[in-house]
């Protein structure tokens, strides 16, 4: 029996109850005749819901613009009548929730679509399964209702997919064009790929920095689906992709997980045949980076696989191909369809295996966790405030942790010097023992090397969390140490620590919320000093970075000076210390001129094309949310001297195109020259290497092996020599300059280039965080780029007149998730060249 496609709408519609309107009767066109906005995709969605006994409707968050994000569950009437302890039974299945599984039980099924906005026929194929399961006279359906719930998100960025599909509105004429060179086949700058902020929410899976994504996760863990699939589009040339996929897979994927792909891949391919239809499997989709739609599912013991549809933005309504031949939004609607279609088709021909599967997987996870460790102690910082980040990251994931009891010892590998040993751990580090629900992907996020079968992978290829959070730790392979209570609030936290000042407030720094709490106090307009030398003042130390807020600085507040000071130090939970004297047991007193001013200042980033919308927004979401401070977005169309007059600090996340060229660079160094604070990251950084004034240059190490001979079928596997998808490096910091304030000793550096910088010399400026050698932490690097990397500069100040140039050679704020990286990148705005 054949899956029907679009075509068929109109003759189910005709027997479907008056109630139940098929998306042609409902929007008034044939799905494929045109892009559906998303307020109209939510009318219909409800619509459906409302009118098939077969469907309800959670609206389970809002996108960053205000749109609904939606979840409709379908089940048969019988099972939605008891679908709440369908529910609580799968979650006991995953140890999630109290009791035994007793009870009705059903496989469960979620289809994820368009969380790439500019691949926009999910949405519209989407409508077509939705209707056609939940049509009460559609006797297949039905019978599958029977023994799964299918769970249908209709768009998780409808953000992107509006800015695509208006877009395209406005651009295309009466009669829509297949030529690829027409304006309706290129998409300006941003494109609709990403959400508000410009991030690709198919990366934030494990990270869940977007509220999309946020929402999406708290949702997800109420069902735990036992089978995920991601909709995606791909090349305009490409057949269609379904599982299994491409080689590597992550270690923790188990054999069943890997076997079921196959049983569903299958079955997909049977319809396909069926059609005629192309499609690839085994190739380019590998299932190693946990931060996608398709690993981050099988992280969780689902069965998660991606489908690619040839088309994406580039596509329209229709275009034509590389082959000649003219693919339309019907064709792309067709093959997601079927697909979807038949994947729930395995599901619940399997339902009982899939069901049994999935509790096993749970059951090894809580009785024999996977991996040499028994559990991962994460060390506190001297705030707190990393640890509290870590804790709540893993919060988001529902990854189970306590707090060590008491101080001792545990023998394990040591991150910080990658080497099995014995360590101290202290009461109040955190511990995430293996033996939990969660064993799998706490083990895949926490584990202090990654193990990559095939170094052929799509994404960066480390990402422990330790090192990306900049917390010492230990992979325990012996006893765990004894846990109490949890990683709450620290007593040292607490406000009124000091007692209220008659001189100034004092504050350590190195910690995201410390910039928080920075910008806000220079935002409201006090005055600020940054200390820049270790001192001690009333039995308290205090490293380089702590901020001093004076009264002397403030003294047009008067009475309410104390007050609005706690106010804010309290609103992000800072330790305040009043102090009644400026006068310091050791260093430089409060008054001395290496205490120095903070000028709040005016920070621009540069945004538009050519530059990387990825790279502009993680910059844009660090500001708006992350730090809380303005940030002025201008165009690089404006971005002229007159611009810039009255910028303090202007960022680059990248430079290409006409940007990369001798006049703008020019401009950009008699700004600079003026005064200015110019922070560069990764590719603008080499954009600079080698032009006067600018005096960071490029390295390069090793032999050229472009002239030996080799093989055309190696080609790729060659280039992996010289490839760095994104491992993880130790680097060493000069705390004792304003950019290394608060970093600590330590700064692991995310390298997901081979572009090296080497040291500035002497009189050229400062090195502040260097890599002795290149050779990873974790993550895989090939040997070619692991010579580029000795000796080189992760980042550093050069001073060009009256102004400064800051240089990242990569980029510190990566996917919003990379939390050591906001600190140096703070120091660059707020402390260097004050």
């Amino acid at each position: 029996m054949g899956i029907s496609q679009p075509a068929s709408v109109a003759q189910n519609a005709a027997t479907a109850p008056a109630t139940l309107q098929s998306p042609k009767a409902y929007l008034g066109y044939d799905l494929g005749q045109q892009f559906t906005p998303h307020h109209r995709v939510v009318d219909y969605v409800r619509h459906v819901a409302e009118a098939s006994p077969r469907v309800t409707l959670q609206q389970y968050g809002m996108s960053v613009e205000g749109r609904p994000l939606l979840l409709a569950t379908l089940a048969s009437p019988e099972n939605h009548d008891q679908i709440d302890a369908i529910r609580k039974n799968n979650l006991r299945r995953a140890g999630m929730a109290d009791g035994r599984v007793q009870g009705p039980s059903a496989a469960v099924v979620w289809l994820s679509y368009n969380v790439h906005g500019n691949e926009s026929v999910s949405t519209e194929a989407a409508m077509q399964t939705l209707f056609e399961m939940a049509d009460p006279l559609n006797d297949r359906t039905g019978e599958w209702l029977s023994d799964t719930v299918i769970l249908l998100d209709p768009c998780l960025n409808p953000d992107g997919r509006e800015r695509y599909v208006q877009w395209y509105k406005r651009t295309v004429g009466r009669t829509p064009s297949a030529r690829q060179i027409a304006r309706e086949h290129n998409e300006p700058w941003p494109n609709g790929r990403s959400n508000h902020y410009y991030f690709d929410l198919n990366r934030d899976w494990a990270w869940g920095v977007q509220p999309e994504t946020q929402q999406r996760l708290a949702v997800y863990h109420e069902w735990m689906p036992h089978v995920h699939v991601d909709f995606h589009e791909q090349g305009i040339n490409d057949p269609y992709y379904f599982a299994p996929a491409a080689d590597p897979f992550h270690e923790d994927i188990t054999d069943w997980q890997r076997s079921f792909q196959f049983a569903i891949g299958r079955n997909n391919a049977r319809y396909f045949d069926q059609n005629g239809w192309l499609y690839f499997t085994r190739e380019v989709f590998d299932l190693f980076y946990p931060g996608y739609g398709d690993t981050w599912p099988i992280f969780n013991g689902a069965i998660g696989m991606t489908y690619e549809q040839g088309g994406s933005g580039r596509a329209g309504l229709k275009v034509i191909t590389a082959t000649g031949d003219t693919l339309t939004l019907g064709d792309r609607i067709a093959h997601h369809h079927t697909a979807g279609m038949s994947t729930i088709e395995v599901a619940a021909e399997n339902h009982q295996t899939v069901q049994e599967e999935f509790s096993r997987y749970y059951q090894t996870a809580q009785q024999n966790p996977p991996g040499e460790y028994s559990g991962f102690v994460i060390k506190s910082d001297a705030s707190g405030d990393r640890l509290r980040a870590v804790a709540a990251h893993l919060d988001r994931q529902k990854i189970e942790y306590g707090r060590v009891a008491e101080d001792g010892t545990v023998s394990g590998l040591r991150y910080e010097t990658g080497e099995m040993d014995r360590a101290n751990v202290s009461a109040g580090d955190l511990l995430v023992p293996a033996a939990q629900p969660k064993s799998r992907l706490a083990k895949v996020l926490l584990e202090p090397r990654t193990t990559i079968i095939d170094s052929l992978t799509y994404d960066i290829t480390s990402w422990g969390l330790p090192y990306a959070y900049g917390l010492e730790a230990v992979a325990v392979t012996g006893d765990l140490p004894a846990t109490s209570g949890s990683i709450g609030e620290a007593s040292s936290r607490q406000m009124g620590e000091g007692g209220e000042s008659s001189y100034a407030y004092i504050t350590r720094w190195g910690s995201r919320a410390d910039a928080r709490f920075l910008g806000e106090l220079l935002h409201q307009g006090f005055g600020v000093r940054l200390a820049t030398q270790p001192f001690e003042h009333e039995g308290q130390s205090y490293d380089a970075g702590a901020l001093i807020i004076p009264r002397a600085d403030n003294l047009e507040m008067e009475d309410a000076f104390d007050r609005e000071v706690r106010r804010i130090a309290s609103k992000h939970n800072r330790a305040l210390h009043g102090v009644a004297s400026g006068f310091v047991d050791r260093g430089s007193d409060l008054g001395s001129s290496s205490v120095r001013p903070i000028k709040a200042p005016h920070v621009a980033l540069l945004s538009g094309s050519p530059l990387s919308p990825y790279r502009v927004g993680e910059v844009w979401y660090a500001f708006d949310h992350q730090f809380e401070y303005p940030v002025t977005l201008i165009d690089t169309d404006d971005a002229d001297a007159r611009a810039l007059e009255d910028v303090d600090v202007l960022v680059l996340p990248n430079l290409a195109g006409d940007w990369d060229s001798k006049e703008k660079r020019s401009m950009l160094a008699e700004w600079v020259r003026e005064g200015g604070r110019l922070v560069t990251m990764g590719g603008a950084t080499k954009a600079l290497a080698g032009h006067t004034p600018f005096a960071i240059e490029m390295a390069s190490h090793g032999a050229d092996t472009t002239a030996v001979p080799r093989r055309y079928a190696d080609r790729s596997r060659d280039a992996l020599t010289s490839a760095t998808p994104g491992s993880i490096h130790r680097a060493s910091v000069d705390t004792s300059h304003p950019l290394g304030f608060g970093v600590g000793e330590t700064y692991y550096a995310l390298k997901r280039s081979d572009d090296a910088v080497s040291y500035l010399k002497a009189d050229d400026g400062w090195n502040v965080a260097t890599l002795a050698d290149g050779e990873p932490v974790t993550g895989f690097m090939g040997h070619e780029a692991q010579d580029r990397l000795d000796e080189t500069l992760v980042f550093g100040t050069q001073s060009i007149g009256d102004g400064t140039v800051v240089y990242f050679s990569g980029n510190p704020l990566f996917r919003g998730f990379w939390y050591g990286g906001f600190i140096p990148f703070a120091n660059a705005v707020f402390f260097v060249g004050q």
